[in-house]
């Protein structure tokens, strides 16, 4: 992301591609977007979640972004939120991760464990 208007079109970008159900959101996905998450590929990371949900037709999940998340060593960080306000926290992702997460965890309900906060620093 080299400028404020670089930003502006990703931002536009996925607004366009979410299509939300008025008050049918059940997941909300934040990538952290702050300099720390962008220096570590959080763009591909956010790309690959927008395309992976649009493509799958899947309509109660919300995707946004967020500022750091205080944890930069382990950025990209994506956190899944239920409907319940359970968070899973996924670290050190890439594009192809967070199509997992997209197909597993997003489609299927079923946490990418290998991925989580938990699993990386033990």
């Amino acid at each position: 992301m080299k400028s404020l208007e670089e930003l502006r079109a990703l931002k536009s970008k996925i607004r366009s591609e979410m299509e939300l159900k008025e008050g049918g959101v059940d997941t909300r996905v934040v990538v952290g977007m702050a300099t720390c998450g962008i220096a570590a590929g959080a763009r591909p990371v956010m790309n690959a979640i927008v395309e992976g949900v649009a493509n799958r037709g899947i309509k109660n999940v919300q995707v946004t972004m967020t500022g750091c998340m205080g944890l930069c060593r382990l950025e990209p960080i994506v956190e899944v939120i239920d409907k319940d306000g359970n968070i899973v926290t996924y670290v050190e992702m890439n594009a192809e991760k967070a199509a997992k997460v997209v197909e597993e965890h997003l489609a299927g309900g079923r946490i990418v464990s290998e991925y989580t906060i938990g699993a990386v620093a033990q």
